[in-house]
């Protein structure tokens, strides 16, 4: 019987090596047939085997399994306003997005693979203007529910929260908040690392979703703050 769990495959991070060596348009193009079998087809199957988990662990969140437009993020840089003219990212972003979500920063699961870095995160990454500040506020009034949620020991064991801050609080919040450190965040994402290899393994998708159900308090946390079902 096969196994309900999809895993990465080494043919996966060994086209995503010599993709970061070979990032131009000729080299991708002469091998997007590797790029379609062992990275676009891996990760929808991946995709797609996370739609029942996710329904049951968080079910307004959406796993799409489509090669356009769904959970699995472009290969395609955006280099508009970027020093760093390569045309393609070298890792697999997937982003199981709130199913009223609009782009990526909007409250969501991630998956990253590459062959130098494989992480899980939960949370929002630089939200815009209108949801940070309310993220900032219902920390600000509820500190303990906040340290509650961050501070409780399967999340700690699993999770660090990322991203950069300000360095002098936001406007309009006090500058001793118990909470400040985190009312200055610009992002509320929640990250946990995994060793590179564990992505081959029938494991890491079981790992996936037990971290998602860790990180379940924290995402009520943030669809709370900003007006969203969890």
């Amino acid at each position: 019987m096969a196994s309900r769990y999809a895993t990465f495959d080494a043919k996966t991070l060994r086209f995503l090596e010599q993709l970061a060596a070979n990032n131009n348009r000729e080299w991708f193009r002469e091998h997007k047939h590797r790029y379609e079998e062992d990275v676009l087809d891996v990760a929808l199957r991946f995709i797609q085997s996370m739609q029942d988990p996710l329904a049951e662990i968080a079910p307004h969140f959406v796993a799409m399994p489509t090669r356009v437009g769904g959970s699995l993020m472009r290969v395609y840089r955006d280099t508009r306003f970027s020093k760093d003219k390569t045309p393609y990212k070298t890792n697999i972003g997937i982003q199981f997005r709130h199913e009223q979500a609009r782009d990526v920063h909007a409250p969501g699961y991630y998956v990253h693979i590459a062959p130098e870095q494989v992480f899980v995160g939960a949370g929002m990454w630089r939200p815009d203007a209108e949801p940070l500040r309310r993220i900032r506020q219902r920390i600000a009034a509820r500190p303990a529910e906040w340290k509650r949620v961050t501070n409780n020991r399967q999340f700690k064991q699993k999770f660090e929260l990322g991203g950069e801050s300000l360095t002098r609080p936001p406007r309009g919040f006090d500058k001793d908040h118990e909470c400040i450190d985190d009312i200055k965040r610009k992002s509320f994402i929640a990250v946990r690392e995994f060793p590179v290899e564990d992505c081959l393994k029938p494991q890491f998708q079981r790992s996936v979703e037990s971290t998602f159900k860790t990180a379940g308090p924290y995402m009520q946390f943030i669809c709370k703050a900003v007006g969203v079902s969890f």
